[in-house]
């Protein structure tokens, strides 16, 4: 499971070698934020076999994702590219990245079209957003927690406690694999 930063070319490419594979892109500004707010459930996906992406601005220490599972590309490299077929089959935003023109053109669409689930993290959901999304828990594995401790640890975070779950805003829309409804 381990994880690289490459360039987009070189990630469709593999994409297109790979057509069956679920896939997960999570847009965030940095490792950290991932990390902190959704490493149980990027971990969790990576060993139920999905191909989990992280588009970041600030890759300068991907090390926290690596030892999650991800593959690590430039935000504004991937962000530039045009649309392509491997379109993935979920996607993953902090919910301050919804100011983003592009994220935000990205996640209405998602929903418009219903061309990925949505998950969103975060206090501050737009108000754009509210009625179109529900709060959902995924229970975090005892493998995952303990990985995404180790994340922490190596992200500067070595005190932060690791909770059973991850909350998370979905798109009603789509199937909400691996997530239990909030009740």
């Amino acid at each position: 499971m381990a994880a690289q930063f490459v360039d987009s070319a070189h990630w469709r490419a593999h994409a297109r070698r790979h057509p069956l594979r679920y896939r997960l892109a999570i847009v965030a500004p940095n490792a950290v934020e991932v990390v902190r707010y959704a490493g149980g459930w990027l971990f969790d996906r990576t060993t139920a076999g999905w191909e989990v992406t992280v588009l970041v601005d600030d890759h300068s220490d991907d090390r926290p994702l690596q030892i999650l599972g991800a593959t690590v590309l430039d935000i504004e490299q991937s962000l530039a590219a045009p649309k392509h077929e491997t379109w993935p089959h979920a996607v993953a935003v902090p919910a301050q990245m919804f100011a983003d023109c592009r994220v935000r053109d990205g996640i209405l669409d998602c929903l418009d079209t219903r061309s990925a689930e949505l998950s969103l993290w975060g206090d501050a959901i737009p108000a754009e957003l509210a009625d179109r999304v529900k709060i959902t828990h995924h229970r975090v594995s005892r493998a995952a927690r303990a990985f995404k401790a180790c994340a922490l640890a190596t992200a500067g975070y070595p005190a932060e406690e690791v909770g059973p779950t991850e909350v998370f805003r979905v798109s009603a829309s789509r199937s909400t694999a691996g997530l239990v409804s909030a009740s």
